[in-house]
């Protein structure tokens, strides 16, 4: 499934992080968001990205954009891939109902279960203004998102 959301209000939805807080991505208004899915925690490219993105100062840190990282692995498992690599970022659960957010989003895929390598900048009122979605196991680039953000 393949959803075209540019230029559209990003669908809400509200997920469980890491600490086992509920979070709406409305409540993230006012600052751009970066909606990062991956499909497993643990694997070896998804982990690379989850320590680039932990070490991208720029992209953590001040009101530059909220990173949201979201996985349909269970809360217990996004918590332990955080803490293993001191990720002190926001990881969303899209455990149950399962995928049901990256369904949303276009990047759920039924046949493996999992969220595709999908990503959406959502600008301060709430509308996708560019996505990228990459193949399994091909990594994004930090740099695609500090240009996306400098466009908007």
């Amino acid at each position: 499934m393949t959803t075209d959301l540019d230029g559209q209000l990003a669908p809400d939805f509200t997920l469980t992080d890491q600490h086992g807080r509920s979070l709406a991505l409305s409540s993230f208004r006012g600052a751009p968001v970066l909606l990062v899915f991956v499909p497993y925690a643990f694997s070896d490219t998804c982990t690379n990205e989850l320590i680039d993105l932990r070490d991208a100062e720029d992209l953590r840190s001040g009101d530059a954009v909220t990173v949201l990282v979201a996985s349909c692995d269970s809360v217990y498992t996004i918590k332990a891939w955080a803490d293993s690599h001191r990720y002190t970022g926001v990881l969303l659960s899209d455990f149950w109902p399962h995928g049901e957010v990256a369904r949303g989003y276009g990047v759920f895929d039924d046949r493996k279960g999992l969220a595709s390598r999908g990503t959406f900048l959502i600008d301060a009122d709430g509308v996708v203004r560019w996505t990228v979605r990459n193949p399994m196991g091909e990594a994004r680039r930090l740099e695609d998102y500090r240009d996306a953000l400098a466009a908007l």
